[in-house]
């Protein structure tokens, strides 16, 4: 759905780790430069903990939809393009 602004993402259901551990996400991440897009806490927490690499986007929606999540991303899409070039920014929180 977000091929046209992001067309090097991927969903983890998409390349095998759907039921990873967040361990297993975050080194996958880690091996291939990724950032992690999630609505995920423990990202956050885990961001805090060892820095980056990966850089971590906390979407803080709450349970919405996936077409929600969807509009704000793009929505967002100047600052998170602001964001992944700046080498020493790690974390971002989108709401």
């Amino acid at each position: 759905m977000l091929a046209d602004l992001y067309p090097d993402s991927s969903h983890v259901r998409d390349i095998g780790l759907k039921s990873a551990t967040d361990t297993d996400v975050w080194e996958h991440a880690v091996r291939n430069e990724l950032i992690i897009v999630s609505k995920d806490s423990d990202f956050h927490q885990r961001s805090l903990l060892f820095g980056h690499p990966p850089k971590i986007i906390w979407v803080r929606l709450g349970n919405c939809s996936t077409g929600t999540v969807e509009t704000l991303l793009r929505e967002q899409s100047d600052t998170i393009r602001a964001f992944v070039d700046d080498e020493t920014a790690a974390f971002l929180i989108l709401s």
